[in-house]
């Protein structure tokens, strides 16, 4: 397996559909799979990283062979590399040293890691989490940490991605949140 850096993700309204699209990236390009999960509303989400080639080969022969099942396909080339560890949940931070918090919400999940590379590649932030799709009628959160000014650029980043896709559905920034609210989200 080459260097990942890059994200593939496809979106599909249909369960069936989704075993066959994911067996057909597998076999198109040299990549990993992140994910490949029924999600809510009954759709079905892939994830796949690897080098940018393989990454997009793999997304095309998806999106080919999803059909009229497709919903949404992308990729993002050259993806920050604390993206996968913030889709992982493997990210480690003293809430005593989180200063502010940011969050942004979007209609889908594959929109949000688009939006979470925009935020951690325009500011100073740590991504704490991505979250895609379970418990959120197939929406995506993505949570960071990072000073108040920093925060605040970073979610207008990633905002300004979301709403560029017709994406977002909501924004935060917390600043001097408590260990309470860090405990019940990270």
């Amino acid at each position: 397996m080459s260097e990942i850096s890059s994200i593939g993700l496809i979106e599909l309204s249909s369960v069936a559909t989704g075993f066959l699209v994911e067996d057909v990236m597998l076999k198109a390009g040299n990549i990993q799979l992140l994910m490949a999960r029924s999600i809510c509303s009954g759709k079905f989400l892939i994830a796949v990283a690897g080098d940018v080639t393989s990454v997009e080969a793999a997304v095309q022969a998806g999106g080919v062979a999803a059909g009229p099942s497709l919903i949404e396909k992308r990729q993002i080339a050259r993806v920050h590399p604390s993206v996968l560890a913030a889709i992982s949940n493997a990210v480690d931070v003293d809430p005593r040293q989180l200063r502010s918090i940011g969050v942004i919400e979007t209609f889908s999940a594959a929109s949000i890691i688009a939006v979470a590379d925009a935020a951690v590649k325009s500011a100073n932030v740590t991504l704490l989490r991505i979250h895609l799709a379970m418990a959120l009628g197939g929406k995506g959160f993505v949570l960071m940490a990072g000073d108040v000014a920093s925060v605040q650029a970073a979610v207008a980043a990633g905002c300004k991605v979301a709403a560029e896709d017709g994406m977002l559905v909501g924004r935060s920034v917390i600043a001097a949140p408590s260990e309470e609210l860090f405990r019940d989200y990270i």
